[in-house]
């Protein structure tokens, strides 16, 4: 049988920008997969990302595939859906492009719930850049502009995601790859706003900053500060500092937006009146 990954991705657009050791190509090999496992068509697929290097993903894959500004790929993925509610839309972005300059959307696509995809791979640092820290840098660990240790709390995305309105939420590893397949594909299949937050490594910039210098060194970083969800909530509080829970968070069944704004529609259509 023909290689999965092969048939999926744009091989003129190879070799791929990332560093050795990026866990970026680990989360593009697992979403691969999951599409794959659910034998959805090429063209019934629009994949969005902003700028940053995991966004780089949506010039690899073989889909309807766009790269949009810095923090805008949910109003843009937002817009697609919208006038398209049978595509599968799906947002790739990073920690940065995701909770700092693109935190507002997150929050409101999460609130519509609307039927869109949100994976959002988490290496704690502005790795294209620089290595400037993240709203989602550890406190007290070491970035470009935070050469002293970051002072800063830092965003809990998937526990954000889930007060805000979504309807499926899940946090996997690059260490943990068929975990990360499995919440991606159930997170593929949800109605309504699904997000997947996946905890990666950036060697270069995050890495050398915080003596994890080779992608084994952080791997192993990554495997040792995971927990599994259960286990997490019994911890104490003191137990549970510098740990991540990994697991499912929240999987609910909530009116989904597309659907809800079809419906004004057809009422506005027919002169219908707010009674």
């Amino acid at each position: 049988m023909k290689n999965v990954i092969e048939q999926y991705i744009r091989k003129e657009m190879f070799p791929h920008i990332w560093c050795p050791g990026c866990g970026n190509g680990i989360v593009l090999g697992a979403l691969i997969r999951a599409i794959h496992s659910l034998g959805w068509e090429k063209d019934e697929i629009a994949m969005v990302s902003g700028i940053g290097c995991s966004s780089r993903i949506t010039g690899y894959v073989d889909f309807n595939t766009m790269n949009t500004t810095h923090g805008r790929a949910l109003p843009f993925a937002t817009g697609i859906k919208m006038s398209n509610p049978n595509l599968k839309v799906i947002a790739v972005m990073g920690d940065g492009d995701c909770a700092a300059i693109g935190g507002n959307h997150f929050i409101h696509a999460a609130r519509r719930n609307i039927d869109i995809t949100a994976i959002i791979i988490n290496n704690m640092i502005y790795g294209m850049t620089g290595g400037q820290y993240s709203p989602m840098t550890p406190t007290g660990k070491f970035g470009s502009t935070a050469p002293y240790g970051n002072i800063d709390q830092n965003f809990d995305i998937s526990a954000l995601a889930a007060s805000a309105g979504a309807s499926y939420v899940a946090r996997s590893s690059i260490y943990n790859v068929n975990q990360g397949i499995r919440f991606i594909k159930k997170a593929l299949n949800k109605k309504g706003f699904s997000v997947v937050e996946i905890l990666s490594d950036c060697p270069i910039s995050y890495g050398r900053m915080n003596k994890l210098r080779t992608p084994v060194k952080m791997m192993e970083w990554i495997k040792s500060i995971s927990v599994p969800k259960k286990t997490w909530e019994k911890l104490s509080v003191e137990e549970k500092k510098d740990k991540i829970p990994m697991g499912e968070f929240l999987d609910i069944c909530i009116p989904e937006y597309t659907e809800k704004y079809k419906e004004i529609c057809a009422i506005a259509q027919q002169g219908g009146e707010n009674e």
